[in-house]
């Protein structure tokens, strides 16, 4: 070795080794007790509705308003709220559900920058692992809403999307609302995924596209008027495996 290598012996090599498997094995039971913590804290809170949006809209951007004019005819109406806990979108969704006679939920994340827990929640529960978070935004949600958002918010809808289009979990009523802003993405689906095959032309009945916040309710609605709320057993067991 030249004197700019450092030598390692085995032994402590294996010690570091061993010392990172540890660190990891006990990250596991951390990000077990995110699960079960959020699943006691959640799980009574039924139906619910979950609002994705931007967290970079100002307070005084049409989307916030209207974003608190959906989540307060949500909540009016027997929904609880659900959010990322956030500024922007999330805040006005929260607001709105707070203001209203249903619980105001936020499912915040520890992020180095941007993120902060808005004061608009009745149920404040917060995580520091993504996947554990989205995984309690579609186990207790009826239905999503979708504000206009940037990546995280299209993270969200596609990972929603997946999973009902490959039956791990149940079809629920997925609604972009602004379709000014969807109109491009929402033609992109039509015209190159549908029309290359890369989906099924169906797959396209999963979006339903809604400007009106009392559309928006009332789609929710229509989509349940056959069948409870609540996941149905058959449902229940799949949503199992998510």
């Amino acid at each position: 070795m030249t004197e700019n290598n450092k030598f390692v012996c085995p032994a402590e090599g294996d010690a570091a080794i061993q010392a990172a498997s540890a660190r990891e094995s006990w990250r596991i039971f951390g990000i077990m007790s995110e699960f079960v913590e959020a699943t006691e804290r959640l799980s009574s809170i039924r139906p619910a509705v979950t609002v994705f949006g931007s967290a970079r809209v100002p307070v005084d951007s049409p989307y916030y308003v209207l974003t608190e004019t959906i989540a307060r005819l949500l909540s009016d109406s027997g929904f609880a709220v659900i959010s990322g806990g956030g500024p922007g979108i999330m805040e006005a969704a929260n607001k709105g559900a707070f203001d209203g006679r249903s619980p105001s939920v936020g499912l915040n994340i520890q992020l180095p920058h941007e993120q902060r827990a808005n004061p608009y929640q009745d149920v404040s529960q917060t995580f520091r692992h993504f996947f554990a978070r989205k995984y309690m935004f579609v186990r207790f949600a009826s239905a999503y809403v979708v504000m206009p958002g940037g990546f995280g918010t299209l993270d969200e809808l596609l990972e929603a999307l997946t999973l009902i289009q490959t039956g791990k979990s149940r079809k629920i009523p997925i609604i972009l609302v602004c379709s000014a802003f969807w109109a491009g993405l929402v033609d992109w689906f039509r015209n190159r995924l549908a029309e290359e095959k890369m989906i099924d032309p169906a797959d396209m009945d999963l979006i339903q596209v809604i400007d009106e916040p009392d559309r928006v309710v009332e789609a929710i609605f229509k989509h349940y008027e056959a069948r409870p709320f609540a996941p149905l057993p058959n449902e229940r067991e799949m949503m199992l495996n998510l």
